[in-house]
């Protein structure tokens, strides 16, 4: 086989190549993999009613293994290829050993060790949208939608934002780790999914309690840790900006766990454990389109942020407004990921440093990556005002382009597939679908009483208490 000009076989280890770099990339890679597989797998299979475990956490063993077989196929070239229109490029495979052992744009990693990062990323992604499904999407319909989504809408939004020639990408937008690419883009599909797909059996929407909260809390623990990946390795290289975006994130989220978790006791009188992870999901999505270009006092005021309006929207405004409780968001994904995302994105285009900003983007555009703050504190108004403008305009063409991809998807699967379970299926739950049970040891899960049990924070309905049963 031809390899790269200039790599011959006793070259393990080419001069362009960095070999801290490429070590770290692929270490970063393997921490956000692990957010999916177990972190996800088992913060899913255990924060739903038992009989919806194995499925849940099969949703999201489906998606990571589907998207990465669509993502070398033609997805990886569709996001960070060659340009075939301003917001996407053109479908090809990057499987060629031509092309995975030449270079990587910033020259100091191969494009195998790219791909395999950005793999994770889109991966991730269909599996939060996963969240707002469980309990009632048709596995058929899931195995069909993730390929489709992951070609016709994922494409659309990296390549706008992350590949240097999208269109947002040459106004200037930051989107530091993807707080718009996957945390917006998961929320709102998975909220536009929700709708079509339709509600949870009534059962479940009055009763829905974890199955196993400490389970729950270690697949959220690697969540959390996984994020020093998802983060710590976008600038692509071993750097004190990489640094500073671990330290920023892990900041950032526990100043949303602390807020969210005080606001509970205060309203609600009991520190909820379901409640902190929700505050801890906000932090860290809120952080991740900053997370490098901020300094640390910047990181703790969007904790605070992050760990009190998305709590405010879930538990009060969620009751009031009418297309929030209609749709049947089972993880409240619009909240944790479409409204934390956003809250990210916005103070980004406020509290960006603009020279962490050259630090990320190796670039000296004073045209470019200020804050407002730092606009008013430079002179630089209208530059400011510009990146806050850029950074809303980045939240309007993701939503839009999230809601009208993920709607004709759905309204094409329902011509093919049903998109939600039989009422039949439904009532039994992971047996009718996949022959298997989670536990075996409980049976039905009905023989504790916990009916003095209850969270604030049950997945039936935001700010509801619901009536739990432990095993149930």
């Amino acid at each position: 086989m031809e390899l790269p000009v200039g790599l011959q076989y006793d070259e393990a280890s080419p001069e362009w190549m960095s070999k801290a770099d490429n070590a770290w990339q692929l270490t970063a890679a393997t921490l956000v993999g692990m957010q999916s597989v177990p972190g996800l797998v088992i913060l899913y299979g255990s924060i739903v009613k038992k009989k919806w475990a194995v499925n849940s956490a099969f949703m999201a063993l489906y998606a990571f293994a589907a998207v990465l077989i669509c993502w070398v196929g033609w997805a990886y070239q569709m996001s960070f290829g060659k340009e075939l229109f301003t917001f996407l490029g053109q479908p090809d495979v990057a499987l060629s050993q031509k092309y995975l052992l030449a270079p990587a744009f910033l020259g100091k990693i191969p494009n195998a060790t790219m791909v395999y990062f950005q793999f994770v990323f889109a991966a991730i992604t269909l599996i939060l949208v996963a969240g707002a499904l469980l309990g009632r999407m048709n596995f058929h319909a899931w195995m069909l939608f993730v390929p489709l989504w992951v070609t016709f809408s994922y494409p659309i939004t990296a390549y706008s934002l992350w590949n240097p020639n999208g269109w947002l990408s040459k106004m200037g937008i930051i989107d530091y780790s993807g707080g718009y690419v996957i945390h917006l883009s998961s929320g709102v599909a998975g909220f536009t999914a929700a709708y079509w797909v339709g509600p949870r059996a009534i059962s479940d929407k009055e009763r829905f309690p974890p199955n196993n909260i400490l389970l729950m809390l270690a697949g959220a623990g690697l969540l959390w840790m996984g994020w020093t990946g998802f983060n710590g390795g976008d600038p692509y290289t071993v750097s004190v900006d990489a640094s500073l975006a671990v330290l920023n994130t892990h900041v950032c989220t526990a100043t949303s766990l602390l807020t969210w978790l005080v606001l509970d006791i205060i309203f609600f009188g009991k520190p909820s454990v379901i409640g902190a992870t929700q505050g801890m999901i906000t932090g860290l999505v809120c952080i991740t389109p900053a997370a490098g270009v901020v300094q640390g006092w910047a990181a703790i005021i969007m904790g605070i942020m992050s760990g009190s309006i998305p709590w405010y929207t879930m538990m009060v405004l969620h009751k009031q407004i009418k297309l929030l409780k209609q749709v049947d968001d089972t993880m409240a994904v619009f909240h944790t990921h479409a409204v934390a995302g956003s809250l990210g994105g916005i103070l980004t285009g406020f509290f960006c440093d603009p020279k962490l900003c050259r630090l990320f983007y190796l670039v000296d555009n004073w045209q470019h990556y200020i804050g407002l703050a730092y606009g008013f504190h430079d002179g630089r108004v209208k530059a400011g005002f510009k990146q806050m403008g850029i950074q809303l305009l980045g939240i309007v063409f993701v939503v839009v382009v999230n809601v009208v991809t993920t709607s004709l998807i759905c309204l094409l699967l329902r011509r093919i597939v049903p998109l939600r379970m039989t009422e039949d299926d439904l009532q039994i739950g992971d047996d009718a679908i996949h022959g298997e049970e989670a536990y075996a040891l409980w049976g039905d899960g009905e023989k504790f009483d916990g009916s003095k049990l209850s969270s604030v924070h049950g997945m039936d309905d935001f700010g509801v208490p619901i009536k739990a049963n432990a095993v149930g």
